[in-house]
């Protein structure tokens, strides 16, 4: 089954509960397998909009990045990024 990335390009609005975001996520995406591979750090944007905080994290497969997102651990700390970022995230099966 080929893996997956998680791929987050973020604003981050609100410092104080995105990082309560942040630490629950962790713990939601290590729960589910995954392993970030970027996380923040320089980006140089070549296309599109930037977002000053970029993530990227691979898991084993789609459908665990998909149970995840779904999940109730990751939902929690959804409610802490909603309001206190602007994001764009995708899930794409690696080849």
């Amino acid at each position: 089954m080929p893996q997956a990335y998680w791929i987050a390009h973020v604003t981050v609005t609100d410092e104080a509960a995105y990082s309560k975001y942040a630490a629950l996520a962790t713990d939601a995406i290590t729960a589910h397998g995954g392993c970030f591979l970027a996380r923040g750090g320089k980006a140089i944007q070549k296309e599109g909009r930037a977002h000053p905080r970029n993530v990227v994290a691979v898991f084993p497969s789609l459908e665990a990045a998909n149970a995840c997102y779904d999940s109730p651990e990751y939902q929690e700390a959804m409610t802490h990024a909603t309001g206190a970022s602007e994001r764009d995230l995708v899930l794409i099966e690696a080849p």
